[in-house]
């Protein structure tokens, strides 16, 4: 049980702090419901695509945590120090790109919006997102560092502080009050980016005070070559996010098409199912820095005991939360039901039955989740984003269309997302298995002990 409590210890923060996020957003969507349905429609699709764009460039800044982590675990810390710089610069980079995007952003947009007002509702909740995308990735930098060395528990503190503070500008600047101006969802969008903005001062303050301490160890590599091998790394576990995100976002603009009763109460178990998968990205964190830290000792039975024990608990957490919210579906869905008593029981209905696959997929998710977190910490990005990119437009993106020229339901489209995790967590599982991570080398001078 031990070594389970150790994994925990290192998890929870992690997985809190996810839930945090998710919490964050099922906040701005319970509110922007109470301001319009139109609004509550809209924020799905533009949050989706300005993840598309920053989650590539938040991925590849998220990375250099594998650097801490396997630094860490050889014991020098004055890389860990050199590669909190490294990630900053690339963060920097990244902001200007993401901002950048937001035209091409709109032009998606204007392609698969269903009307004028959801596309000037999307548009700008998605502006505002990718204007303050600096924001996200510089708070990421500074997070990974903590995360490499196992303090996970200040990030947690960090990021709990700033989602209550977006939670708490949510009310005054969708509806308005104390006199603000009725933003409705651009005020949803700015909380968010003051959220993040708050998380990184906070962050990178205490990061750059540690990082001036650090003085063990050899200085293995320069700053540019370090950047040079976070990218190497990075880019590939950004193109998983991005590729990962797309094939969702298109997915979502699919939904959108069945008919507004049918997205809304998808829309609304997309949101719970956030809610409930996020603690699975803090185990794959958690799976993530363990192994980092294990390669980085040379030690890869321990990183396989790593991974082995916190898929475990991720795929048994992940199950006890499917059954509560199966068991709490319909008091779950009245938050986000439409006003019109009319609609009321439709929507009720088909929500629960999407509760049903969004369980199914919750658990399939979590522990291929997991896994790749472990690979990702060993090094093997690569194979993560193809086997990832096969699955998402080789065998689910078919199958969306199967089912949009045959038989065009929303619980047919959703039966199609619990195929694909499937067999995304039987190759990444596979891949694990096979032990070609033990071969890769992510820092320079780390020995290999079996």
């Amino acid at each position: 049980m031990r070594p389970y409590i150790d994994i925990l210890k290192l998890a929870w923060p992690l997985a809190l702090g996810m839930v945090n996020n998710a919490v964050m957003q099922f906040v701005d969507r319970a509110f922007l419901a109470g301001s319009s349905m139109a609004a509550f429609e809209a924020v799905l699709p533009a949050s989706a695509l300005s993840w598309v764009f920053i989650g590539f460039f938040q991925a590849v800044v998220a990375y250099s945590g594998v650097f801490v982590a396997q630094y860490h675990g050889a014991k020098n810390q004055r890389m860990c120090a050199v590669s909190f710089k490294a990630a900053n610069i690339i963060a920097l980079a990244s902001g200007a790109a993401v901002a950048a995007l937001s035209p091409l952003a709109g032009l998606i947009l204007a392609k698969t919006a269903p009307s004028a007002e959801l596309l000037e509702l999307e548009r700008t909740y998605c502006g505002i997102c990718l204007a303050g995308g600096f924001f996200t990735c510089a708070q990421m930098a500074a997070a990974s560092y903590f995360t490499g060395k196992g303090l996970t528990r200040i990030v947690f503190r960090v990021n709990l502080a700033g989602n209550v503070l977006n939670a708490v500008l949510d009310p005054f600047l969708i509806f308005g009050w104390w006199g603000l101006p009725r933003l409705g969802i651009a005020g949803a969008a700015y909380a968010t980016v003051a959220s993040m903005a708050a998380q990184w001062i906070a962050l990178w303050a205490c990061a750059a005070r540690d990082a001036r301490r650090e003085r063990s160890g050899d200085a293995t590599e320069s700053l540019r070559s370090l950047v040079a091998r976070i990218l190497r790394f990075g880019i590939p576990s950004g193109g998983y996010n991005v590729l990962s995100m797309l094939s969702f976002t298109v997915f979502v603009f699919v939904t959108e098409k069945v008919g507004d009763l049918d997205f809304a109460a998808s829309n609304a178990v997309f949101t719970v199912n956030y809610l409930l998968y996020a603690p699975m990205e803090g185990f794959a964190l958690a799976a993530q820095t363990l192994v980092g830290q294990a390669r980085g000792r040379g030690d890869n039975t321990a990183a396989s005991l790593a991974a082995r024990r916190t898929t475990a608990l991720a795929a048994a957490v992940a199950f006890v939360l499917a059954l509560i919210a199966f068991a709490s579906a319909r008091p779950v869905l009245g938050i986000f039901a439409p006003a019109d008593p009319s609609m009321t029981g439709a929507f009720m209905s088909l929500g629960t039955r999407l509760f049903i696959f969004m369980g199914c997929w919750l658990v399939l998710d979590a522990v291929d989740t997991v896994v790749c977190g472990a690979l990702r910490g060993a090094g093997d990005t690569k194979f993560v984003m193809l086997w990832m990119t096969f699955c998402a437009f080789g065998v689910w993106m078919p199958l969306v269309a199967i089912v949009y020229f045959f038989h065009f339901t929303m619980p047919m489209l959703w039966t199609t997302t619990v195929v694909y995790v499937a067999v995304l967590f039987a190759g990444s599982w596979l891949r694990w298995r096979r032990g070609k991570w033990k071969t890769i080398a992510v820092v320079k001078a780390i020995g290999s002990r079996e």
